[in-house]
């Protein structure tokens, strides 16, 4: 299959070879459209942000107006950092390590990607980080 995988017909497969061309198309293609969307959302945010500019006479519309805007910008720059991480999961695509654990490098698995295209750790390397980091926030 081509590059241009088509994601509403393309179906993953455990009984294909793991990271097949076509399972990667169809990652590239997902990770693509997701930062794509993201991209869009800043873009219409931006634009309503510069449309709301306008001074609010009354001091509690325009707190909230700032609150509103606080909120807005603090969810952009969690969606910044997460293109930099679809951006590194497409990096991994095209270097060949996309789907294997960056812990055992074994393979994460396709429903785990799926679900969390931009997963660098198996299910079972990602328990036992989260366990590590719990026990260090505990003490």
């Amino acid at each position: 299959m081509n590059k241009n995988i088509d994601l509403s017909s393309y179906v993953l497969s455990d009984n294909e070879e793991f990271m097949n061309p076509n399972q990667r198309a169809y990652f590239r293609a997902k990770l693509i459209a997701w930062r794509n969307d993201i991209l869009r959302e800043a873009r219409e945010t931006l634009d309503n942000l510069a449309a709301e500019s306008a001074n609010h006479p009354d001091l509690a519309d325009r707190a909230s107006s700032e609150t509103d805007r606080s909120i807005e910008l603090r969810a952009r720059d969690r969606q910044r950092k997460l293109i930099s991480k679809i951006d590194a999961a497409l990096r991994r695509i095209d270097d060949g390590t996309y789907g294997y654990c960056e812990e055992t490098g074994e393979p994460i698995g396709l429903r785990r990607l799926d679900a969390r295209p931009i997963a660098t750790l198996s299910i079972e390397a990602q328990e036992r980080h989260e366990r590590r980091e719990k026990v260090y926030r505990d003490e």
